[in-house]
């Protein structure tokens, strides 16, 4: 947007007195109905206990700004990158008319970076009063920040690290109709919605417990460059009530490498055993005793649990195991059979294909993808077909209780409890606070 008010410097064009005193009465007018609009959508940071945000600050070597002698000012504008876009289109949006800037930005091998940004990605520019580029920023990868400007009457490149900036947010919510609906509405990015799923699908069933009127409530870092937005981070502590009972569940974070998920009470958040082996999709098929076989036109058990998802979804081994079988068989169609912890056993049929050198005898992690949605074998659609076996019997995947994950190192205890305790406290004040009804 463009802005005459202020130069890169800090410096204020100064205006006229009658426009000045109409601006302050505009402001001091405006105050009221601010505070009103405060008051319904904000809790103060120190109501809730949380940190306080730590700034670093680091000199970093820039262009030297070079401004036209004649020109009296130079200007800042903001675009986003739309798809389709050619330089020379981008360029136009940001008012730039530099002939040297767009061959530079065209042909420069170090400008690279530049003619492959992904859509949406912001960029700005600062341009003197006749359309001449000084200076480009954008974020490039790995948290990184480009900039591009010009040194001793050079367009050159420069890559810097990023000025990172995490802060905190809260979040509550109550269940309507489903989960993401309900993440939706309480304004949370759809990465931290699936690390809730994720966090608590081991001891909820997202397809059949929720109840209308559950509620959630989640602290979840984004990380921020520049003031822009550069990610989702991980959820620092979460509270589920799912029919009258609470789930929770705290990060920690042993080592640099090392963090995980437990509940106040340092037992693993996380089952030996994922309760769905596809992030996104609904139940077309329960376990059953006596079900009608759409293709075989008969009553027969069904001794599995069927999960509709779109042709080639990923499916995902459900515990750590060793793959026992891998190929075609039958009504299965393509299909991996994987053993875990020796009487435990879980089935994936009807596999479009499977994971790239999967083979019999391969050790494999709890989340590891082995296979994709197919439709082969005795099918009239694409759907996962997921058995659950305990010493060679099947049981309901959806309901079988699932044995735990190993709880918090005995060493690390001393260190977390104070951790535990600090978001526990964080928790129950967000949740007296109740900030659903502040929205």
């Amino acid at each position: 947007m463009l802005t005459q008010n202020q130069n890169p410097f800090g410096q204020e064009h100064k205006m006229p007195g009658e426009k000045r005193k109409l601006r302050w009465f505009v402001a001091l007018s405006a105050l009221p109905l601010l505070g009103v609009v405060t008051a319904f959508g904000l809790v103060p940071q120190s109501d809730l206990d949380l940190a306080s945000t730590q700034v670093a600050i680091e000199e970093i070597a820039l262009f030297p700004t070079t401004v036209d002698a004649t020109a009296s000012a130079s200007y800042w504008r903001n675009e986003r990158v739309q798809r389709g876009d050619t330089v020379d289109e981008l360029l136009h949006r940001l008012s730039i008319d530099d002939v040297a800037a767009s061959d530079y930005l065209r042909k420069a091998a170090e400008a690279s970076s530049f003619r492959k940004l992904p859509v949406g990605t912001e960029i700005q520019a600062e341009t003197t009063a006749s359309g001449g580029l000084i200076a480009l920023h954008y974020l490039g990868g790995n948290a990184t920040q480009i900039l591009i400007g010009k040194q001793d009457g050079v367009f050159q490149t420069k890559t810097l690290p990023a000025q990172l900036e995490k802060r905190l947010f809260v979040r509550t919510g109550e269940i309507k109709t489903n989960l993401y609906a309900a993440t939706d509405d309480a304004g949370m990015p759809e990465a931290a919605a699936n690390q809730l799923n994720e966090l608590f699908s081991g001891d909820i069933d997202f397809h059949h417990d929720l109840r209308k009127g559950d509620k959630f409530t989640v602290m979840y870092e984004m990380t921020y460059s520049d003031g822009a937005l550069l990610r989702t981070g991980r959820i620092q502590a979460a509270e589920f009530i799912n029919q009258g009972r609470v789930y929770r569940a705290i990060y920690f974070q042993k080592d640099e490498q090392h963090g995980d998920y437990y509940t106040p009470e340092g037992k693993s958040v996380h089952k030996a055993f994922l309760r769905s082996p596809i992030e996104f999709s609904r139940v077309s098929s329960r376990f059953s005793t006596s079900r009608y076989h759409p293709i075989l036109n008969k009553w027969r058990s069904h001794k599995g649990t069927d999960f509709a998802a779109p042709m080639g979804s990923k499916v995902r081994v459900t515990a750590d195991g060793i793959v026992s079988m891998v190929g075609h068989q039958g009504g299965y169609g393509n299909v991996i059979m994987v053993n875990h912890q020796g009487r435990y056993t879980t089935v994936y049929g009807h596999l479009s294909r499977f994971a790239k050198d999967l083979h019999r005898g391969q050790r494999i992690s709890q989340g590891d993808v082995i296979g994709y949605v197919g439709m082969t074998g005795l099918t009239t659609g694409p759907h996962l077909h997921y058995e659950f076996r305990v010493n060679g019997q099947q049981h309901d995947p959806l309901r079988v209780a699932l044995p735990d994950a190993k709880p918090i190192d005995s060493a690390y205890l001393a260190t977390f409890q104070p951790v535990a305790d600090d978001f526990v406290a964080r928790l129950n004040l967000l949740r007296n606070t109740n900030l659903a009804k502040l929205d």
